[in-house]
C-alpha cells in the first residue's frame, strides 16, 4: 500500500531515481489557506546537501501544486504536489544491479517482485519521504488553525544522550540537537563514522501540543498504535516509544500511573495517551533510527542468482539517517493527528448537531 490515513489521507509516487517524486493529499478541508512557502520551508528542513553531516546529494526539493488549491486556498479536492529529481548518479549503482546490498530492501524486493530498481533502492530509498513532508506540511497548516503544535528534535546519536531538550533551539543546530551540552559530541560521533566510511543510528523526539483530548479511536485506530505505524513505516526506523515507552517494563503501577490533579496530570509516563486516546497533555514519541545502511565498507553478499560475492558500494549516503529523518517522522505525527482531528468530528451525536442544526 502507497496511501496512509482515513480521513486525512495521502498517497505517495517515485523512485530515487526517477523523474520525480510526489504525492495526493486527499480529505484537506475547502477554504484552508494554503501557504507554498511554508510547505517549501518545511521541505528545505529534510532536504540533501546542506552540510558535512547529511549525504553530498543535492536536490533543490522545489515543491510544484499541481491541483486542488484556488487563489490560495484549499478546494476540498485532491491536493496533488510534485517534486522533480535533480541530481541523480545512476551510475554509481551500475557495480550493485545484480547483487543484494547488505542492510537493504534490495534482497525482499527483488524476491517479492522479480524486478527492482537498483538505482539508489528505487521506491525503497529515503528519497521517497519528501513527499511524506510536503504532505505534512498540509497537515500543518490545518493543525495551525487549531493552535495544535508539532515539533521535533534529535534527543539522542550513537548512544550520546540529551540530558534536556530545547525545542526552541533546534532550528539553529545543523544536526537538529536538542540539547547544547552533548550536540558537539553527537556531532564528533557522525564525523567519526563517516571519516571511517561507516555510519551511525539516532534517535528523534517528536512532541504535540495542544491536541484536545479524545484523538484515537477505540481498539483499532488507537491514537498510540497509528503513531507507532506512521514511525515503522519511514525508511531505517526500528523502534517506537509513547511516553515512558520501553523503560515501563521496569517500574511499578505506583511509579508509572500520572497522577491526576485539578491542574492536570501530574507527570506525564503515558505520553500523552490513555486508552489509545489524547489524554489532552503534551504527547511524546521517541522514533529510534538505525545505522544507515549505505557504508563504503567492503560486506559479504549474495547476487541474484545466489553466488558469493563482496559488496563494495559507491554513491553519496547520509552518515546518519536520524537527522533528516526527525523531520519526517515529525511529518508523519502531523498527519496522524489531522487525520484523528477529522475522524473525531462524528464521535458523538452533539458534535453532528453542532455541524448541521
Amino acid at each position: 500500500m502507497n496511501t496512509f490515513g482515513k480521513r486525512f489521507c495521502f498517497t505517495t509516487f517515485g523512485e530515487s531515481h526517477g523523474k520525480a517524486i510526489g504525492c495526493v493529499v486527499d480529505g484537506v478541508p475547502a477554504g484552508l489557506e494554503i501557504d507554498e512557502e511554508f510547505i517549501q520551508s518545511e521541505l528545505d528542513r529534510r532536504k540533501p546537501g546542506q552540510n558535512k553531516f547529511a549525504t553530498a546529494r543535492k536536490e533543490g526539493d522545489k515543491i510544484e501544486i499541481l491541483s486542488g488549491v484556488f487563489e490560495g486556498l484549499s478546494t476540498g479536492t485532491p491536493i496533488a504536489m510534485v517534486i522533480f529529481n535533480e541530481n541523480q548518479k545512476s551510475g554509481d549503482y551500475e557495480s550493485v544491479k545484480d547483487l543484494f546490498r547488505p542492510g537493504h530492501a534490495d534482497f525482499t524486493y527483488f524476491h517479492k517482485y522479480g524486478i527492482r530498481d537498483y538505482r539508489g533502492g528505487g521506491r525503497s530509498s529515503a528519497r521517497e519521504t519528501a513527499a511524506r513532508v510536503a504532505a505534512g506540511a498540509i497537515a500543518k497548516l490545518l493543525l495551525n488553525t487549531l493552535h495544535v503544535k508539532v515539533q521535533s528534535g534529535i534527543c539522542a546519536i550513537g548512544g550520546i544522550e540529551a540530558k534536556s531538550y530545547d525545542f526552541a533551539r533546534v532550528s539553529q543546530s545543523e544536526i537538529y540537537a536538542l540539547d547544547a551540552s552533548v550536540e558537539e559530541a553527537q556531532k564528533m560521533i557522525i564525523l567519526e563514522a563517516k571519516n571511517a566510511h561507516d555510519s551511525v543510528g539516532g534517535v528523534a523526539l517528536v512532541q504535540v501540543v495542544g491536541a484536545p483530548i479524545g484523538l484515537g479511536e477505540p481498539i483499532y485506530y488507537k491514537l498510540d498504535a497509528l503513531l507507532a505505524e506512521a514511525m515503522m513505516g519511514i525508511n531505517g526506523v526500528k523502534g517506537v516509544e509513547i511516553g515512558e515507552g520501553f523503560s515501563a517494563s521496569a517500574l511499578k503501577g505506583s511509579q508509572n500511573n500520572d497522577a491526576i490533579t485539578k491542574e492536570g496530570f501530574a507527570t506525564n509516563h503515558s505520553g500523552g495517551i490513555l486508552g489509545g486516546m489524547s489524554n489532552g497533555d503534551v504527547i511524546t514519541c521517541k522514533v529510534y533510527f538505525k545505522p544507515t545502511p549505505s557504508i563504503f565498507i567492503a560486506q559479504e553478499t549474495i547476487d541474484t542468482k545466489g553466488n558469493a560475492l563482496t559488496c563494495n558500494l559507491k554513491g553519496r549516503h547520509d552518515p546518519c539517517i536520524a537527522v533528516r529523518g526527525s523531520v519526517v517522522a515529525e511529518s508523519m505525527a502531523a498527519l496522524v493527528i489531522a487525520d484523528l482531528l477529522l475522524l473525531n468530528l462524528g464521535s458523538n451525536i452533539d458534535q453532528l448537531k453542532r455541524v448541521y442544526m
